[in-house]
């Protein structure tokens, strides 16, 4: 399997890209290493907020042509802080998160990104636990899939900090790896919400058949499975060739799955007195101030992966959404990816902008643990809630935020533009929090997952013509 390529800016000097440029988009037969590019500096501020660090792409009047983000600003932009002021922190569920390879860097960088953001310390007395495992081995350090797994650990635990996390570990990106440390984790029932920040093209998985049998039981067993929906826009490599074609990505494509895809996400800066900014005249930072669709290919890195299942056929939760469609659309939600609005990341010692559909499924899986432990019982498949929610306009507009400009356009392959409601750019657009956790409690029912099991299998296998390969979003 190929993962959701990891897009990371260098904090102190470099801006690393793990997206593949209009020219590479297409390589899918192989494992990708990430490309280096050279960008702008992130550099820490002279002044804080009142209990951790800041970076002038943080704050207004400094540095205006990069975004960042910290943990704080996201919660309130998607409406997550409302539910951790009310104590809804993902305390007593656990999120696992599928990736490949090992990072003997990781437990540290965790450890200081906490310490900075005062966020709970892992396997403290009382706290969070966080537990790597490695069911058939561990595979040699691969420095983009460490950028992947970095992103997933620490942004899932800064959108629900007290929820537990099981990061499992496939021995290499290969197909039947990935399928083997997702069967793991499955069969031991180590968690609640899994997340997968990777894919390739649906029709070059080697083993699609096998991997939505194991997501049905995954469903059976009501643990919901998010998947990133790719940073190649609505391209994806072509199972024989270099070249790029219309396709979506796998997992993300299979119906029992929440897709996530990317979206440019406009949030306001700190705004600090002792730089002559006037607090009173100024939104809080964090504040929500727009998006559009997830689209930098004209800065050499990503955009939102989307479109339609050539293997999956409309699952009945998108009637009425896909008017006409017969086929599965893609992505279901989204969540902020810009590189240049990317959030902060701790990596191999220093401070990083990070972006891609990555940074969308851990956080997303990180607001559903919450949403689970709201309802007091595993929401299981909230898919069909999700497309309810979106079609009842009151409850769609208090608990999404529609996202209705922009393309995914990518690698020569024409996209699909955003539009009012669901869209195969962004889907039905990005999170609420405070409102969409009280409402998935209210229209999950137990029976969804069973009826989006019937009649959801792939056509086919897909027709790769050597074992697949995942490479990290």
């Amino acid at each position: 399997m190929r993962s959701h390529k990891v897009l990371v800016v260098f904090a102190a000097a470099l801006l690393v890209s793990l997206a593949p440029t209009a020219s590479s988009a297409a390589g899918v037969r192989s494992v990708v290493t990430p490309a280096t590019q050279i960008g702008p500096q992130a550099i820490p501020a002279a002044t804080a907020a009142p209990n951790y660090g800041l970076f002038t792409c943080q704050i207004i009047g400094l540095d205006p042509g990069v975004t960042c983000y910290d943990p704080y600003q996201m919660r309130h932009a998607y409406n997550v802080d409302t539910l951790i002021h009310a104590g809804l922190d993902g305390r007593g569920k656990t999120i696992v998160i599928i990736d490949a390879y090992q990072d003997p860097y990781l437990a540290g960088d965790v450890s200081y990104f906490n310490s900075f953001y005062g966020l709970p310390s892992f396997n403290a007395a009382g706290g969070p636990s966080f537990t790597q495992v490695a069911p058939d081995g561990l595979g040699p350090f691969d420095s983009g899939w460490a950028g992947e797994m970095t992103l997933d650990v620490e942004w899932a635990h800064a959108i629900a900090p007290a929820a537990n996390i099981v990061l499992v570990l496939a021995k290499s990106a290969n197909d039947d790896d990935i399928l083997s440390a997702t069967r793991y984790a499955i069969d031991n029932n180590l968690g609640d919400v899994i997340s997968q920040s990777f894919g390739e093209n649906e029709s070059c998985a080697s083993l699609l058949a096998q991997q939505h049998q194991l997501f049905a039981e995954a469903t059976m067993k009501n643990i919901t499975l998010f998947a990133s929906s790719g940073d190649n826009g609505a391209a994806q490599g072509a199972c024989d060739s270099n070249a790029a074609v219309q396709a979506v990505s796998s997992p993300a494509s299979d119906p029992l799955v929440t897709a996530v895809g990317g979206t440019e996400l406009h949030a306001a800066r700190y705004c600090l007195a002792v730089l002559g900014c006037d607090p009173s005249a100024n939104p809080a930072a964090g504040t929500y101030q727009g998006e559009i669709v997830w689209n930098e290919a004209a800065f050499g890195f990503g955009a939102s992966g989307g479109g339609f299942s050539v293997v999956y056929d409309e699952p009945s939760y998108q009637n009425g959404t896909i008017h006409g469609g017969k086929q599965r659309g893609v992505p279901d939600v989204s969540y902020n990816a810009a590189v240049y609005h990317g959030v902060l990341l701790r990596l191999f010692g220093s401070w990083y902008l990070s972006g891609g559909t990555s940074a969308g499924s851990p956080q997303w899986a990180a607001i559903t643990a919450i949403a689970d432990q709201n309802a007091g019982y595993d929401l299981g498949f909230i898919n069909k809630a999700l497309y309810h929610i979106g079609q009842a306009q009151s409850h769609y507009s208090a608990s999404f935020f529609d996202v209705i400009s922009g393309n995914n356009s990518y690698a020569g392959v024409t996209g699909f533009n955003a539009g009012p409601g669901w869209d195969p750019a962004t889907g039905l657009g990005s999170p609420s929090a405070g409102q969409l956790v009280s409402y998935l409690k209210q229209f999950v029912s137990a029976g969804d997952g069973t009826d989006a099991i019937a009649g959801s299998a792939p056509h086919g296998q897909g027709n790769a013509s050597a074992p697949g390969q995942m490479k990290p979003h």
